[in-house]
């Protein structure tokens, strides 16, 4: 069974923190803790870059709904630069970010967000004001993986198509009846009948409606 074939089962939860200061990545590794969320922490826009490397962006990766807590300002490459690194990757709807700012930052944080950061949170921050966004972001990633799992899923269904059967589906969404598929493409009602099931089965749907829902949800 492919990858994008089969079933999606996602992992827990974890949140990525990138803070040169290790008092702050401890204090916030404690924080989600307490709610019962794993976390992971690098000293350096540039260590979690390297680490990035290693995963698989193209594919599978992140397979469970993780975010990042990104501080705006450290030493070497800033948070602001990792943060164009990953919208370049098309990372940041399944890896939402959450800057941390200073006051001075607040103007760049805004300007970010209009970029597509998730939020930013002004330090000092409320705890439990920025656990409630994290786990929105949380929640916000586990949608984008599973749209894209779905794209990619339906885009292999869609090429283990014939060219009949994509000619009988395009006809079927449109809500043709059997019978004016048949004259139309000069086959038999029995032919389409036929193509029709092969079709639901290899998109795996049951009816002409969540068909069209399936590829108007993916873009297909």
């Amino acid at each position: 069974m492919s990858e994008a074939s089969a079933p999606l089962h996602l992992g827990l939860p974890l949140v990525y923190l990138v803070d040169d200061e290790p008092v702050v990545r401890d204090a916030l590794a404690w924080l989600l803790r307490s709610r019962r969320l794993l976390s992971e922490g690098f000293a350096s826009a540039d260590a979690f870059d390297v680490w990035l490397m290693g995963r698989d962006i193209a594919g599978s990766w992140p397979d469970s709904p993780s975010c990042v807590l990104l501080d705006v300002r450290m030493p070497g490459t800033s948070g602001l630069a990792l943060f164009d690194r990953l919208i370049d990757r098309g990372l940041t709807e399944r890896l939402p970010v959450i800057f941390l700012t200073g006051h001075g930052d607040v103007p760049t944080a805004v300007a970010a967000v209009k970029r597509g950061a998730f939020d930013f949170v002004e330090k000092p921050f409320s705890d439990n004001a920025l656990v409630d966004r994290v786990e929105q972001a949380l929640a916000s990633s586990a949608d984008a993986i599973r749209k894209r799992w779905l794209q990619r899923r339906t885009a292999q269904s869609m090429a283990d198509l014939t060219e009949r059967e994509r000619e009988v589906m395009q006809r079927v969404i449109e809500g043709l009846a059997n019978k004016l598929i048949a004259d139309q493409l000069d086959i038999s009602v029995r032919t389409v009948e036929v193509h029709r099931a092969r079709v639901f089965e290899k998109m795996n749907v049951r009816s002409a409606v969540e068909l069209a829902n399936l590829l108007r949800g993916t873009g297909g």
